[in-house]
C-alpha cells in the first residue's frame, strides 16, 4: 500500500518518488549531514531532497510548512508513531527520533541514554553555534570587520570546547566509550568543518588536540559517514 503524502505542502515542491520512505530535506552542511550519516548508518530507507540556499528554497512556503524556522535539515516520516506520518525539524531531535526508530546508536540503558543526549546537547548548544560564528568571522563576511574582538572571542571559545572534547576522549574510542552513536555523529561533522571548510585549524591550534584528531580520523573513514557527507548530492 502506497503512502499518500499529498496533504503535506512540502511535497508539492519536492515530490516524493518513494512516498513510503523517510523524506529528507537537507544540504551537506555540518547540521545537514548529521541526519544523512545516521540514515546511512542505520539503513533506514529514505529519499533525499536538496534544499538549495542559492535559490532561497529554505524560505519557500512549502519548506516553511514543514519547518517554520527555515533551517535544514527536516524530515517527513510516512511511518511515524502509530503508523501516522511525522514531520520533524531540528537536527538533534531528528537524531534522537531516528536512533529510537532504528533501535541503534543511542544506548538503551536509561542512564547512558541521557549521558549520550547530554553530549548531543553539548554540540547543539556549544560546538555548533561557536564553530559556526568562528567560520563567519574567519572565512566569510567577518573578514571585512577591522575589529577582531568578535573573531577572537569565538576562537577562544572554540579552543575551550576542543579542550573539553580532548579531555573527555582520553581513554575512549568514541564519545560514549566503545559505543559509536549519535553524539559522535553530531559532533564530528562540525569538527571536520572547523579544520577543513572554515580553514580555522591553525587559528585554533587544532594539531594540539590529539584525541580529537584521532577520533575525527576514525569517524571520516566509516563508509556510512563517507556516503552521508555527500548527501544530498549537488545537481549535475
Amino acid at each position: 500500500m502506497t503512502t499518500d503524502l499529498s496533504s503535506f505542502p512540502i511535497t508539492r515542491k519536492w515530490p516524493a518518488r518513494h512516498p513510503d520512505r523517510i523524506q529528507l530535506y537537507s544540504l551537506p552542511t555540518p547540521n545537514g549531514v548529521k541526519v544523512s550519516i545516521l540514515l546511512e548508518e542505520t539503513g533506514l530507507p529514505y529519499e533525499p531532497h536538496r534544499v538549495g540556499f542559492e535559490n532561497n528554497d529554505q524560505l519557500s512556503a512549502e519548506f516553511l510548512s514543514l519547518n517554520p524556522n527555515n533551517k535544514i535539515p527536516a524530515i517527513l516520516d510516512p511511518q511515524g508513531p502509530g503508523g501516522k506520518p511525522l514531520a520533524l525539524f531540528e537536527s538533534g531531535a531528528i537524531l534522537i527520533y531516528l536512533a529510537d526508530k532504528a533501535g541503534r546508536f543511542l544506548p538503551q540503558d536509561p542512564a547512558r541514554r541521557y549521558q549520550a543526549i547530554q553530549w548531543l546537547m553539548f554540540q547543539m548548544g556549544g560546538i555548533g553555534p561557536m564553530f559556526g560564528q568562528l567560520g563567519f568571522f574567519h572565512k566569510f563576511a567577518g573578514k571585512d570587520y577591522e575589529d577582531k574582538r568578535p573573531r577572537d572571542r569565538y576562537v577562544a571559545e572554540s579552543k575551550r570546547l576542543l579542550g573539553v572534547l580532548d579531555a573527555h576522549l582520553k581513554g575512549r574510542q568514541w564519545m560514549m566509550g566503545e559505543e559509536y552513536g549519535i553524539a559522535d555523529i553530531a559532533i564530528f561533522p562540525w569538527v571536520r568543518n572547523l579544520a577543513g571548510f572554515y580553514g580555522a585549524g591553525e587559528l585554533v591550534g587544532f594539531d594540539a588536540f590529539g584525541e580529537v584528531r584521532r577520533v575525527l580520523d576514525a569517524f571520516v573513514t566509516r563508509p556510512a559517514v563517507m556516503r552521508g557527507l555527500e548527501i544530498p548530492k549537488k545537481p549535475d
